[in-house]
């Protein structure tokens, strides 16, 4: 599992769990229905160093996804090449750097 999913998954399941329960909930709304949940699991993934230097590294990215969601908000497929990059970004973020 790449990194900065592992990280989440581990340390911040509860919060990963019901933002997607949220997302498969809402997929034409799910930017402003599960907004605050995913603030919450963003807030928790942040407190890992991991998840930091993956977020400082991958700026760009991430950035890219995010902006591609935005567009996309009822068509989350369209982000794979978004998607793809940050992971192989993130991939090679080392948890011991």
């Amino acid at each position: 599992m790449e990194a900065a999913l592992e990280v989440t998954a581990r340390y911040c399941r509860p919060q990963m769990e019901q933002y997607g329960q949220c997302v498969a909930k809402s997929p034409a709304s799910w930017q402003r229905d599960c907004h605050q949940l995913r603030m919450s699991m963003s807030r928790c993934a942040a407190a890992h160093p991991i998840v930091r230097r993956i977020r400082q590294r991958c700026e760009e990215p991430f950035a890219a996804f995010e902006q591609c969601l935005r567009e996309n908000p009822a068509a989350v497929v369209k982000c794979s090449e978004q998607v793809d990059a940050f992971l192989l970004c993130a991939d090679r973020v080392k948890v011991s750097t």
